[in-house]
């Protein structure tokens, strides 16, 4: 059976857990687990050095890439946020190969010919990924960021979150169909709701990875995808090594899934 390269978002573990431990100490974990890549993730950050994570995400072959809140846009600003460079920056020196960001507020007055320059000096590729806002988690303006992509060929390409379109009551279905070909990157989640009415993060049921496997048909074949829900539990590296092998199996050209 073919099996594709999957990631975990260090976020899964808890907020609490990992920067008491610190993101470094993940790295051997996920290793063990089978994973190909972590997903460092900057709002965690406590003491790292980047160096010495860097050389410790090497000795691990593993991938690595960084996750940053900022928004690409700010709002009523042509120009990209200010942030980006000094961020693509700090990335590498993590050793990470991309960086994840929010849209945030695009418009038709966005200079993307700077963006695109900016970006071409960097050796940190750039993912935009749909976030939960009302400006970076609806369906249209990733479409026009993305149309824009597509006709300056800038180095940009999308991280596409199944779950994070229920925030705005977007279907992922449409999102898959009419951003899939952008897509290098799949954030994986199942979602349910609280009786207070809020929407959680969760484990996926079989319903759920039926689905994503359907979301995938409309994105290049294989691509590597990542854990971003709740990994809870006492052996951690064995709960991790479990989702890692239903992830990997995940494509569309298969027909059956068997479920932890």
């Amino acid at each position: 059976m073919n099996t594709f390269p999957v990631s975990i978002s260090l976020s899964s573990y808890g907020a609490d857990l990992v920067r008491e431990r610190g993101q470094a100490s993940f790295i051997e974990l996920l290793a063990k687990a089978g994973a190909t890549r972590i997903e460092l993730r900057e709002e965690l950050l406590t003491g790292e050095d980047p160096a010495s994570f860097s050389q410790a995400v090497q000795q691990h072959d593993l991938e690595c890439l960084y996750s940053s809140p900022m928004e690409l846009w700010d709002a009523g600003q042509s120009r990209p946020n200010p942030q980006l460079l000094p961020t693509l920056q700090r990335a590498q020196a993590f050793g990470a190969k991309w960086l994840k960001v929010s849209l945030g507020y695009f418009t038709e007055h966005c200079d993307m010919r700077q963006l695109a320059a900016c970006l071409e000096q960097q050796s940190v590729r750039l993912l935009v990924e749909n976030d939960q806002t009302s400006q970076g988690g609806r369906i249209e303006p990733m479409q026009r960021f993305f149309d824009s992509v597509e006709q300056l060929r800038a180095p940009v390409s999308m991280t596409f979150d199944i779950g994070n379109w229920q925030w705005q009551d977007q279907s992922a279905s449409t999102a898959a169909r009419l951003l899939g070909r952008h897509v290098t990157y799949v954030h994986c989640k199942g979602v349910a709701r609280r009786p207070d009415g809020k929407l959680i993060a969760t484990p996926p049921t079989a319903t759920d990875l039926q689905s994503w496997q359907q979301l995938m048909g409309h994105m290049p074949h294989g691509l590597p995808r990542a854990v971003e829900y709740p990994l809870q539990g006492n052996d951690l590296t064995w709960l991790t090594r479990q989702h890692v092998q239903v992830l990997s199996r995940l494509s569309h050209t298969q027909q059956e899934l068997s479920y932890v």
